[in-house]
């Protein structure tokens, strides 16, 4: 019940080392609860559904393999195990290679939607395509909404499919708001939440990332530990 209180409750949760140190308990069975509570939550969240307003926008998440022993097996047998698609991140600083600035394809979206009625939902999405943006957006916007966001392809698509009015904001003063009340400020909050969410995790591991959403939602949501219960 402690882990759950420190995964759904208002302060900061810990890292895995030093709840286990708090428990009095191996780091990899305190780990093991963890990942048990992310199946629970992302079968327990509902689905959400969006009206009138709806603000969209994606954030990106850092590429990580922790854990993953890609490297490992090619280093012990490069003859049949291929070299891994990218550098590791210390090859970065030791051998000198050049970080690649912006967005590249190890910056991975997250499509973040919420409407003027508190609904919200944060959904990862394969890659920045503009064809995967519109395929996420479609079930989410009604017909008689208005969706306002950044000028993306997959948006402006969407809206151009549906027939429906579209509100495109930009980031410089001025351009943020449109006609008084089209913006995707609610969105950008949102983004914040999630940075300071994730950031103590230090980059967790992609295979993970939805496991941490869900979490986040759960959160923002105000599950209380008891619902774990019930649905576990």
């Amino acid at each position: 019940m402690v882990a759950l209180r420190d995964m759904l409750g208002t302060s900061t949760p810990q890292s895995v080392r030093k709840l286990a140190r708090q428990l009095g308990l191996n780091k990899y069975t305190v780990w093991r609860w963890r990942m048990l509570v992310f199946s629970i939550i992302g079968s327990s969240i509902s689905s959400t559904s969006f009206s009138r307003i709806i603000e969209a926008d994606e954030t990106y998440q850092r590429e990580s393999q922790k854990r993953s022993r890609e490297w490992v097996h090619h280093f012990t047998d490069p003859q049949n195990v291929a070299l891994p698609p990218r550098p590791r991140w210390e090859d970065f600083t030791t051998q000198g290679l050049k970080m690649m600035r912006g967005l590249s394809k190890w910056q991975l979206p997250i499509l973040t939607v919420a409407d003027r009625g508190g609904a919200y939902l944060f959904q990862r999405l394969p890659n920045r395509k503009g064809i995967s943006v519109e395929r996420a957006m479609k079930p989410l916007v009604p017909g008689d909404a208005v969706p306002c966001s950044d000028g993306g392809n997959g948006y402006k698509d969407l809206a151009a499919a549906g027939g429906i009015e579209h509100f495109v904001v930009g980031r410089k003063p001025g351009k943020r708001v449109v006609s008084g009340c089209y913006h995707i400020q609610n969105v950008n909050s949102l983004h914040a939440r999630y940075k300071k969410f994730i950031k103590p995790f230090c980059g967790p591991a992609t295979k993970n990332l939805n496991g941490y959403i869900s979490w986040l939602e759960a959160r923002l949501a105000g599950m209380e530990p008891a619902e774990i219960f019930r649905s576990a």
